[in-house]
């Protein structure tokens, strides 16, 4: 089933474990800045034929049409909101091979989710502009992704500004505050954050907003990299290493630049035949990261740090 046309209702539960993992293009070092990709249809289905868990990754605005769908594409440039980072909006606009046989629509993305019911599937939710879907089998149709530029580079520029912040504070701060490590970060745009083990007084604040202003105005080269797990133990960066079964979830077969590459043994997960993605902040810090950059610090804009919270023994920066 690729295809329900005029939201009628599916006769069974939709089922995508059967199509291959969306390929995600915004992995790449080359498409942080790429809000326009084209790809092929893999499947449409009505919001409600998906399972439930899939329709629990989405509550629909208020106003948004009733007649929503799910979609899935070969490859997608719309990052999905994960790993503190909102998801990407847009438009997909189904290219019609002629007006008789395919024609034209648009589909109008209001988020982006990794598939909670078939692991590494993106469903970009949404409607189509026109109240509609077409009769025809849409599967395998042409599609030109349009990501909202504006708003994927400001969460390009907060996720970034989350890494600078972390990199400033642990320099400045790992030997002089007790059981010091970063923990977790939002970079919603209402509620951009990082959390820090270790109590950190306020008292550091103007000498946190310093390292992270110089390393702003830096200008150091934010890069995309694919590590293998020796590469982080050269660096002397084994605390960063996921553990043996998230390494498992994350890495994949692909060269030092994310490209894939064929394995001959097969897909079993080895430590050396495997990479998981990385962001490096030049001259400052690494982190294992799968979110979308600017191409340098510089690029953050003025990141200001407004207040230091501490709670059972962790700090929060806003």
């Amino acid at each position: 089933m690729s295809s329900q046309p005029n939201g009628s209702e599916p006769s069974a539960v939709a089922n995508l474990s059967h199509f291959p993992k969306t390929k995600l293009m915004f992995h790449s070092g080359a498409h942080q800045q790429t809000y326009e990709h084209q790809t092929k249809m893999s499947t449409i289905y009505p919001f409600t034929s998906l399972p439930q868990g899939d329709q629990s990754l989405f509550k629909a605005p208020a106003d948004a049409p009733n007649l929503l769908f799910g979609v899935t594409t070969e490859s997608t440039i719309f990052h999905p909101q994960g790993g503190g980072q909102p998801s990407d909006v847009g438009e997909l606009s189904i290219l019609g091979d002629n007006a008789e046989s395919r024609p034209s629509q648009t589909f109008k993305v209001l988020t982006a989710r990794m598939s909670a019911s078939s692991p590494g599937i993106v469903i970009h939710f949404g409607y189509f502009t026109e109240g509609h879907v077409s009769s025809h089998d849409l599967s395998g149709a042409p599609i030109k992704q349009l990501v909202d530029a504006d708003k994927r580079n400001l969460f390009s520029r907060l996720h970034t500004a989350g890494h600078v912040l972390g990199a400033a504070t642990r320099t400045l701060l790992e030997k002089r505050i007790d059981n010091f490590d970063e923990l977790k970060a939002s970079h919603f745009p209402d509620s951009a954050a990082c959390e820090f083990q270790g109590l950190i007084d306020g008292k550091y604040k103007p000498e946190i907003q310093t390292a992270v202003d110089e390393l702003v105005d830096k200008d150091a080269q934010v890069q995309i990299a694919w590590w293998t797990k020796s590469d982080f133990k050269e660096r002397g960066l084994d605390r960063l290493l996921p553990s043996d079964e998230d390494w498992k979830e994350i890495a994949a077969h692909v060269d030092e630049n994310g490209e894939e590459v064929v394995n001959g043994e097969g897909q079993d997960v080895d430590d050396e035949k495997t990479r998981i993605r990385v962001v490096n902040i030049v001259g400052a810090e690494v982190y294992p990261c799968g979110g979308t950059h600017v191409p340098s610090t510089k690029g953050c804009g003025k990141v200001t740090v407004r207040k230091i919270s501490r709670q059972k023994g962790n700090s929060r920066f806003v």
